[in-house]
């Protein structure tokens, strides 16, 4: 039923927004589920204490008060604090907003209603997008669509409306990232990746961090999981950082709709110039960073400490990432890392010996090849890294995996890893380990393979999966195949044209000589 929910909303939110971009159109659709949770939740918790206060059993019971007492006691703030939910003045309530959905200032009176809110919540100053009042809408769209909004939320029951808005909040997400293509695709990790990480590194308790966040479905996923495994909400602090501001607000709305407490820095940031928690040490790193950028470099990092294994290369960031994870990492924590393919083999600039060294070091614990077309704004195959400081088990070795063939297309263009995959690679690396309950460890040839350093020296510290298990080498150069063949027939154009500039020189000097043909 919530799937059919879902997709019902998404189509007539996508078409209500007649041309407008859907970059712009997705804070405005996640910034009215965001309100409409934030009033549902206190709604719930307002009908909740009524009901208390009522009760002669319940400890909250107020003997003798009457109608205007009561009153007076439901805007006790801290009722609401102790229940870890938003406080919403009057005028910010959900049904003003939706009395006034047809008002021709109803993008001012939302803008309003998220500065109040703000104003008195301080864990959500600077992260509500007010932007209502301005939006680029036909007139009555934008009350249509907070007719829209209105609909979802399902019962008293504040549990479960929070499970039911943030599931269609990430399913927005996710739908807004696909119609955004490649520009959508920088926020937001396909699930399937997030969950593989999830598996392997099984995030139960502790710090967990994530140094370029995006709209915070790492965190989503790793609380999913530890709820799926018995644990509570709460078992976990979540550290985040996020260079840009809308994505950083995407990512707060995201947590705070399902309640988790987290960290997201005092504000967006570079995370090599501007680390926003340099004495974090986590037990937990989960990141998708940018693949492959090249403009990331400072003086100012010149020397930084967390370049144990040798300064990264200016033009290329991945082996900052992955030095930068294991910097915050405590001694017995666990980083998993999604990256371009090439970084697994690449000896451009310092990138060789900068892996050389993290391997001899022994920090490297499994690497995991992925299927293509996974993401929504790359062609470029990727790889997961995981990484750990101190290995308690498999000193000296590497778990290679080769999930390559393992994807399913789930449309003309997307592929992802279905749940009986993931569970498979967490398995896979769990028996590796030696984890209680899991079964023996073996390796299967063309998927996994526990490997000695001392052969990975002989292979010059190249990490990729396929060169150990045994699988069909596939070229990893980071390059999509049709941008490759562009690329190829070009050349080889430039090449014939040369070709043929060559043989008219040759027949002209064969016709000097008089020798004509």
């Amino acid at each position: 039923m919530l799937d059919d929910i879902k997709k019902t909303l998404w189509a007539a939110a996508d078409k209500l927004r007649a041309n407008m971009d859907a970059a712009e159109y997705k804070h405005l659709v996640l910034g009215l589920i965001f309100l409409k949770y934030i009033s549902d939740t206190f709604a719930a918790r307002r009908a909740e204490l009524a009901k208390r206060f009522a009760d002669p059993q319940d400890e909250y019971f107020l003997d003798g008060a009457d109608a205007t007492e009561i009153a007076a006691e439901l805007e006790e703030r801290d009722y609401y604090k102790e229940a870890n939910v938003f406080w919403v003045p009057e005028a910010a309530r959900w049904e003003a907003l939706r009395a006034a959905a047809k008002q021709p200032d109803i993008g001012k009176r939302i803008d309003d209603a998220l500065a109040l809110i703000e104003a008195e919540n301080p864990k959500l100053k600077g992260i509500l997008d007010k932007r209502y009042a301005r939006a680029q809408l036909p007139d009555g769209k934008l009350g249509e669509l907070t007719d829209l909004v209105s609909t979802i939320g399902f019962g008293d029951d504040a549990n479960q409306a929070r499970d039911v808005l943030g599931q269609v909040y990430e399913y927005f997400l996710g739908q807004f990232a696909s119609a955004e293509g490649k520009k959508g695709g920088q926020f937001y990790t396909p699930a399937s990746i997030v969950k593989t990480l999830v598996a392997v590194l099984a995030p139960h308790h502790g710090k967990v961090y994530d140094p370029c966040c995006g709209s915070g479905g790492m965190f989503v996923q790793s609380e999913k999981f530890i709820e799926a495994h018995g644990g509570k909400l709460g078992d976990v602090s979540i550290y985040g950082q996020e260079s840009n501001p809308t994505t950083w607000r995407l990512a707060a709305m995201n947590l705070a709709i399902r309640g988790i407490d987290f960290n997201l820095g005092r504000e967006p940031g570079d995370t090599f110039t501007k680390n926003q928690h340099p004495d974090l040490r986590a037990d937990f790193i989960l990141a998708n960073p940018p693949f492959n950028i090249s403009d990331w470099w400072h003086g100012s990092l010149d020397g930084d400490p967390r370049w144990v294994y040798g300064t990264p290369p200016q033009g290329n960031a991945n082996y900052a990432w992955l030095q930068h994870m294991l910097y915050q990492l405590k001694a017995n924590g666990r980083a998993g890392i999604v990256l371009a393919n090439g970084s697994m083999s690449s000896s451009q600039n310092s990138e060789g010996e900068i892996r050389k060294a993290m391997v001899e070091a022994d920090v490297v614990e499994v690497m995991v090849a992925l299927p293509g077309q996974l993401f929504f704004n790359t062609q470029i195959p990727a790889c997961l890294w995981f990484l750990t400081k101190e290995k308690a088990q498999r000193k000296g070795e590497v778990l290679f995996i080769d999930a390559r063939k393992l994807g399913s297309m789930i449309s003309r263009v997307q592929a992802e890893l279905n749940d009986e995959v993931i569970e498979r690679i967490g398995n896979t690396v769990a028996a590796w380990r030696g984890d209680k309950d899991t079964g023996a460890y073996e390796d299967i040839p063309g998927y996994c393979r526990s490997v000695k350093l001392e052969e990975i020296a002989q292979h010059g510290h190249v990490l990729t999966p396929g060169r150990y298990v045994g699988a069909e080498e596939i070229e990893d150069d980071d390059e999509a195949f049709a941008d490759k063949m562009q690329k190829l027939t070009e050349k080889l154009g430039e090449q014939m044209a040369k070709g043929a500039e060559l043989d008219q020189l040759i027949r002209q000097k064969l016709k000097g000589l008089g020798y004509e043909f």
